[in-house]
């Protein structure tokens, strides 16, 4: 069940979807086909276009509109609640500073699986839209995430999150150690990366 197929422009979605592609073979991949700004956009973004590209044999354009600004970033300014946001950075610099500030507000403020990826997506939604943000909205909304009670729901996209989330709801007893060394057994596989799939592999591994 290890992996068969390569990234090529002949392969189907289906066996796109059944690899596990690490970034730097995304990106390649996309310039090849002809994908535009590939250093600009997020690896799911670039799935995303390279599945259209096979689907259709035809280049599509990325929903999110990338950046051209260049200069200094704003960690290398100096991060503060009142700086807008203007090159953010998702380094741990500024994790940190969102997480240390959060705590501020809300000292027990616990930590949630899929935050941080949400705030991405919360952050790039307001910036399509015109708004001008700082990094007090962004604490604030690091907050509000971190209080979401339950699950949430399933990001389209984000196939590591997604699977991690649905093993350790479905697994008794099972920790994030054994969901990572399930997820790195599931990349190696010629199946679907779902916990689905794999929970169907084992099961048909016992027959």
């Amino acid at each position: 069940m290890s992996r068969k197929a390569r990234l090529s422009k002949s392969m189907t979605e289906e066996q796109f979807d059944k690899g596990y592609w690490y970034a730097v073979e995304i990106k390649a991949f996309a310039r090849e086909i002809g994908i535009r700004s590939t250093s600009k956009l997020r690896k799911d973004e670039l799935e995303e276009l390279i599945r259209h590209y096979l689907r259709s044999g035809e280049l599509g354009q990325a929903k999110r509109k990338v950046s051209a600004r260049s200069g200094v970033r704003d960690y290398e300014i100096g991060l503060s609640l009142e700086l807008p946001v203007v090159r953010y950075t998702d380094n741990k610099a500024t994790k940190e500073f969102i997480r240390s500030e959060a705590l501020k507000i809300n000292p027990n403020l616990k930590r949630k699986s899929g935050v941080l990826y949400r705030l991405n997506r919360w952050r790039e939604e307001q910036i399509a839209e015109g708004k001008s943000i700082n990094y007090g909205d962004i604490v604030d909304q690091y907050i509000s995430l971190s209080q979401v009670v339950g699950n949430f729901p399933q990001a389209p996209s984000g196939r590591y999150i997604n699977f991690v989330s649905d093993f350790l709801a479905g697994e008794k007893n099972a920790g994030r150690e054994e969901a990572l060394q399930a997820w790195e057994e599931l990349k190696r596989l010629d199946i679907v990366k779902s916990y689905r799939a794999w929970k169907e592999y084992h099961k048909a591994q016992r027959r």
